[in-house]
């Protein structure tokens, strides 16, 4: 779909701006599919690590991303992209994927995907005071309570679980998962920024960019073990975190914070515990428990809260 960007016309994949009604819903779907697509993420990215190192599947997945993002380039190169965007696209990709997924990687090496997703519910609240001073962005006391909420209902998921042999460090792994935050929420704040001038499409391909020049030399370090043979299921986990998750889930997410307040964006991190206990669920044959279950309904009620239309 051509729509105008800042005079520049440029093929979006969005629809474009329209009534505050119907852009909100836009907005809103875009996060909830973003947040399925992240959701679905851990268990891949912990079923590709069982086959390959993580530098090989992080690389992959941006690679991927990379080259499906080339034939994009004619059209970017036609943005009004100036000097003053040079530094904030080159520390937004710093802080996500390069800084994001090294933390990310090494949590998930010594905790669960479950638990590691769990820690993300940290990231609602990091942004919402980082927006608040970077921004301008007013907070409410709604919000600030469905904040809360979801995290309660977050970290109930968390407590309620079972313990993993798949967790030797948990500790240690949950502490580098709140860095991958950290990491993050520069990411989030950046982005709110630039996509004020320039579109969700490109500052996403810019990710996918940064991603590969970064990690592809980490592939020469002797910690990187390429395998024998490549397994089909452990090729296409590549791929669909390279496609739909790297691509798709920061694209809709980024058009979603293009849209409404980073801070009730955020809010919808919240979710990715509860979707990831249900990919699990179908995917590797865990059970919700009914204490999991009530902690889901917590964590969807929290969201729903926070979307304060006022704090616009």
């Amino acid at each position: 779909m051509l729509m105008k960007y800042n005079g520049v016309g440029f093929c979006s994949g969005f629809i474009p701006p329209g009534p505050a009604g119907s852009e909100r819903i836009v907005s809103t779907l875009a996060l909830l599919a973003a947040m399925v697509l992240w959701g679905s993420s851990f268990v891949a990215m912990k079923y590709a690590f069982g086959y390959f190192s993580p530098l090989i599947v992080i690389f992959g997945r941006m690679a991927v991303a990379a080259l499906c993002f080339l034939p994009f380039i004619p059209a970017f190169s036609r943005l009004p992209l100036t000097r003053k965007h040079i530094l904030p696209l080159v520390v937004m990709g710093f802080c996500e994927p390069c800084l994001y997924f090294l933390f990310e990687a090494a949590a998930l090496q010594r905790t669960t995907a479950s638990q590691a997703s769990m820690i993300t519910t940290m990231l609602p609240l990091l942004v919402a005071v980082t927006s608040g001073l970077f921004l301008g962005e007013r907070i409410t006391r709604r919000t600030v309570a469905g904040f809360i909420l979801a995290a309660v209902g977050a970290l109930w998921l968390s407590l309620a679980g079972r313990v993993s042999g798949q967790a030797p460090n948990p500790l240690l792994g949950n502490f580098l998962e709140f860095l991958a935050m950290v990491s993050a929420t520069g990411y989030i704040i950046l982005m709110k920024q630039l996509s004020r001038t320039l579109p969700p499409l490109f500052l996403t391909a810019m990710q996918a960019f940064i991603g590969t020049l970064f990690f592809a030399p980490l592939l020469l370090l002797p910690v990187v073990v390429f395998p024998e043979s490549m397994p089909l299921p452990a090729l296409l986990s590549v791929l669909y975190l390279g496609t739909f998750v790297t691509i798709g889930a920061y694209g809709l997410y980024n058009f979603g914070v293009s849209r409404v307040p980073a801070n009730q964006a955020a809010a919808f991190i919240n979710l990715i515990p509860v979707l990831t206990l249900i990919f699990g669920f179908f995917l590797l044959g865990e059970r919700l428990t009914g204490w999991q279950l009530t902690a889901c309904v917590l964590v969807f009620g929290g969201v729903f809260l926070s979307q304060d239309t006022t704090a616009q």
